[in-house]
């Protein structure tokens, strides 16, 4: 079983209007506090969590390019005494495309990280303005190009289906981003989460998203352009050439353990499900108290595992192996999946089949919402 850990970074400089992560904009952050908080709940954690060797470490956020180095370092020291590193472990770390914080991607790279993710979003300046970026153009483009000099591999992220976008602006924005030659991409449909300032902004009638068939439009050609360069599908809206998937990701839709520590971090080990304290100052107090940042632990029942291996699992173009789960979560595989829902959606071109293994078609990944609706069965989610 992989074993991998995620790293919470609370803090960004400003909360963008699109964003439902747990990020908080405060003045003043104190370094060594959150050292000796983060350092203590990982030691807690790996007390409860398998002796496996770590196979991935995600530093997320939040902004964790913000971290200074030398926190970033001893993290991955601590995460090693803990655990021990697989020879091949990826480290990854979100970072922002500032000048700022590009000029600390050497030292980032010396302290062990070996992947990065660029939360780029667009390649339009007016675009950026609006999804309240505090980078330009100009200055993201400088940062990809410090990363791929700094970083064994490099991923960055754009957001489409952006309201009255088309298809020819979106062809433009994708070949141009596909040129950049990275071996990773993720492509996220703009999608209007409850609590956010867009999510008021479309209450009050300041813009409206994009037409569902555009947007259906503008994936289909995503599907196309990215194949045509080698960098297919692997998950609904992930991107990449054969080998360099996301390996901690691939944790997460595969529904392998994984350890989560910082504020509003989720974890699974061992049939548990950990969630530690969204608020940073609920989390550092919580931690100073109890030496541990865990705000819920409960023990999740076997049809509860697979209701979430089945979600996840499904936004995979490997889909998932009903046999396979069934044996894991002690259910029978009529128990889990409808099967006549899967051959009724299987002849209209929404679901494949093969042998064991059940997943969406390009065709089905733009409903997949609907889809697992149908295919997850009525017995599972209504033990």
């Amino acid at each position: 079983m992989a074993q991998a850990l995620y790293i919470h970074w609370p803090f960004c400089e400003k909360k963008c209007p699109y964003c439902d992560f747990n990020s908080h904009v405060r003045n003043v952050v104190d370094v060594d506090a959150w050292q000796a908080a983060l350092l203590a709940d990982m030691r807690a954690e790996a007390v409860l969590a398998s002796g496996d060797p770590l196979t991935s470490i995600f530093f997320g956020g939040g902004t964790p390019s913000l971290m200074p180095t030398r926190l970033v370092a001893a993290l991955l020291d601590q995460a090693e005494a803990l655990w021990g590193f697989d020879p091949a472990i990826e480290i990854t770390l979100e970072a922002n495309p500032s000048s700022v914080e590009a000029a600390n991607f050497a030292s980032l790279a010396s302290a062990g990280v070996n992947r990065v993710s660029l939360g780029i979003q667009s390649l339009d300046d007016e675009a950026l303005q609006w999804l309240g970026r505090l980078h330009g153009s100009s200055e993201a483009l400088a940062a990809l190009d410090t990363a791929q000099r700094a970083f064994e591999r490099v991923s960055f992220d754009l957001i489409y289906a952006l309201p009255n976008q088309t298809l020819d602006q979106w062809q433009c924005a994708l070949d141009r981003a596909l040129a950049f030659g990275t071996s990773h991409l993720s492509l996220y449909q703009l999608t209007i989460e409850p609590g956010t300032r867009f999510a008021t902004d479309v209450r009050l009638g300041k813009f409206e998203p994009l037409d569902d068939d555009v947007s259906a439009e503008l994936y289909a050609m995503t599907l196309e352009c990215t194949q045509a360069v080698g960098l297919p599908v692997y998950e609904i809206s992930n991107f990449a050439r054969l080998g360099q998937e996301s390996r901690h990701n691939l944790t997460y839709w595969r529904y392998q353990d994984y350890c989560g520590i910082g504020p509003g971090a989720h974890g699974r080990r061992e049939g548990f499900a950990t969630v530690r304290h969204k608020k940073p100052e609920n989390y550092i107090q919580c931690v100073s108290e109890k030496r541990h940042g865990i705000a819920e632990q409960r023990m999740l029942q076997a049809h509860d595992q697979a209701i979430e291996a089945l979600l996840m699992g499904l936004r995979l173009a490997e889909g998932i192996d009903s046999k396979q789960l069934a044996k894991r979560f002690g259910l029978a595989e009529q128990d889990m999946l409808d099967f006549n829902a899967i051959d009724r959606l299987e002849k209209i071109g929404l679901v494949w089949k093969a042998a064991t293994r059940i997943g969406a078609t390009a065709k089905g990944f733009p409903v997949l919402n609907s889809l697992t609706e149908a295919l997850v069965h009525d017995h599972l989610l209504s033990p």
